[in-house]
C-alpha cells in the first residue's frame, strides 16, 4: 500500500500533474485499493476544510493583499532607511527589517517579497548592490513571512495537529522568526562591508521623523493583531477580520491609496488564491488519511526507537529530507507528506509538536527561496529583469546561514518553547 501510495504520487508528480492533484490521487489509489472504503473519500475532503480555524486563512490572505496594496511597505522602507542611514549594508538591513515587518502583517512569503522587492529593488541597483544579490535578499527575507505571526502555513498546521495550538505556534514562530531575521541581517551587512555595497549611495538618507509619522500607522498593524490576541481582545479568526478593516481604514481613509473599485477586486484575487489553497488541504488530507489508515510509518518509528537509532542522526536525516522537498513542495504538500511520518517519530521520541511545527515549517520557508522552483526567487527574479539561475550564488550563501539557524532552532528546542511556555499557552 505505502509502495502504491508513493509510487502513484512520484510518477504524477514527475509528469507534471499538478501537486493538489497528485496528492489526491494517489490517496484515492491507495483507498481502492486497499479497500478502505471509497465514500471515504468524499467525506475527507470536506472533514479536512470544514474546520474553524482555517477561516483565518482567507482573511489573512486578504489582509496581506490590502496591506500591500495600500503602500504600507513604500512607507516602511523609508523609515527603515532614515533608521540605518545611506552606509555600506544599510539598504541590505533596511530590506530584511521590512520583510520582517510585513510578514507580521501578511503571513505570506510571495506577497512579502513582491511588496518589498518592487520597492527596493531598484533603489538598491541605484546604490550599487547587484540586482542577482538584492533579489536574493528579499527573497531570502520574505520567507521569514511563514514563520513569524500571523503566518498562514502555521494556521494549516494547527488544523493538522491539533496539540498544538495557534496561539502556541504563533508564539514559537515570533521567536524562530527573529533568529531568522537576525541571520539575515548579519550575512546582509557581512556581503554588503566586503564589497562596499551602499556606500556611495547619491540619494540623501529621508528625515526621521516624517519617516516615522507615514510609517506609524503600518507599524501599529502587527503590535494591534498580536497584542489583540496575547490579550483576549479577539481570537485568531477574529484578528484576521480585524487586520481586514484596519487595512482598509489605512487604505481608503488614511493613506487613499485605495479606490472601493479595487478593493472589489482585491477580494476576488484573494477568493482565487484562498480556493487554490483549500482545494489542495481538501485533496491532501485523501493522501495524509490513507497514509495514517496504512499505519506503516508507525511502525518504522518504533523499529527505529527499539533499534536505538541516535535522536541526532534521525533529526539531521528529516532536516536534509525536508530541505531538499522544500526546493518542490509548498508548505501545505510538505505537511501532508511527511507529517505522517514525522508525527509517530515525534511520539517515539518525546518531540514537542510546537516545536516540530516551526522546524518543518522553516524548512519550507527556506526552501522557497532555493532554486530551481523558489517561489519567492521567481517572483524577485522577475521584478529585477533576471533569469533565476544568477542568483544561484548568493542563494547558496543565504541558505546556508539560515541552515545555521534551523540547525540551532533544531537541536536547541528550549529556544522556540520558552516564549509560549512564558505566555501560558503550554
Amino acid at each position: 500500500m505505502i509502495l502504491l501510495l508513493f509510487g502513484v504520487f512520484v510518477v504524477l508528480a514527475a509528469a507534471g500533474v499538478p501537486l493538489a492533484v497528485a496528492l489526491g490521487l494517489s490517496g484515492t489509489a491507495a483507498i481502492v485499493a486497499g479497500k478502505l472504503g471509497i465514500m471515504s473519500v468524499p467525506t475527507t475532503v470536506y472533514s479536512a476544510i470544514a474546520k474553524y480555524p482555517l477561516i483565518a486563512l482567507p482573511v489573512f490572505i486578504l489582509a496581506g493583499m490590502i496591506f500591500e496594496r495600500s503602500g504600507v511597505a513604500a512607507r516602511l522602507v523609508r523609515l527603515a532607511e532614515s533608521i540605518v542611514g545611506k552606509r555600506a549594508g544599510g539598504l541590505a538591513v533596511a530590506a530584511v527589517l521590512v520583510c520582517m515587518i510585513l510578514g507580521g502583517i501578511s503571513g505570506s512569503g510571495p506577497a512579502d517579497a513582491a511588496a518589498v522587492g518592487a520597492v527596493l529593488i531598484p533603489a538598491m541597483t541605484r546604490a550599487g548592490y547587484p540586482r542577482e544579490f538584492s533579489a536574493s535578499l528579499i527573497a531570502a527575507g520574505g520567507s521569514t513571512a511563514i514563520v513569524i505571526p500571523p503566518s498562514i502555513a502555521l494556521i494549516i498546521y494547527s488544523v493538522l495537529v491539533p496539540q498544538a495550538s495557534v496561539q502556541a505556534l504563533f508564539a514559537a514562530g515570533l521567536v524562530a522568526g527573529l533568529i531568522l531575521g537576525a541571520t539575515l541581517l548579519v550575512a546582509a551587512l557581512a556581503f554588503s562591508r566586503a564589497h562596499g555595497w551602499g556606500a556611495h549611495d547619491p540619494e540623501p538618507a529621508p528625515p526621521f521623523w516624517p519617516s516615522l509619522r507615514d510609517a506609524g500607522w503600518g507599524l501599529a498593524a502587527p503590535v494591534i493583531i498580536l497584542g489583540g490576541m496575547r490579550t483576549g481582545a479577539f481570537t485568531p479568526t477574529e484578528a484576521a477580520v480585524v487586520a481586514v478593516a484596519y487595512g482598509l481604514l489605512l487604505g481608503l481613509l488614511v493613506y487613499r491609496s485605495l479606490a472601493w473599485r479595487e478593493v472589489w477586486d482585491l477580494l476576488a484575487e484573494a477568493a482565487e488564491i484562498s480556493a487554490v489553497i483549500l482545494f489542495m488541504v481538501g485533496l491532501a488530507a485523501l493522501f495524509g488519511w490513507a497514509v495514517d489508515t496504512v499505519g506503516v510509518f508507525n511502525q518504522f518509528a518504533k523499529w527505529l526507537a527499539q533499534a536505538g537509532t541516535s535522536e541526532v542522526l534521525v533529526l539531521l536525516a528529516i532536516t536534509l529530507v525536508l530541505l531538499l522537498a522544500g526546493t518542490a513542495l509548498d508548505a501545505t504538500a510538505t505537511y501532508f507528506v511527511f507529517l505522517p511520518l514525522l508525527l509517530p517519530l515525534a511520539q517515539t521520541y518525546g518531540w514537542h509538536p510546537v516545536w516540530l511545527g516551526i522546524v518543518v515549517t522553516v524548512n519550507v520557508a527556506i526552501g522557497q527561496f532555493t532554486p530551481p522552483t523558489a517561489v519567492n526567487l521567481m517572483v524577485t527574479c522577475r521584478l529585477a529583469g533576471i533569469p533565476m539561475e544568477s542568483t544561484l550564488g548568493w542563494c547558496l550563501w543565504l541558505v546556508a546561514a539560515m541552515t545555521a539557524a534551523l540547525l540551532v532552532l533544531t537541536f536547541v528546542p528550549g529556544l522556540v518553547l520558552f516564549l509560549p511556555r512564558a505566555l501560558g499557552y503550554l
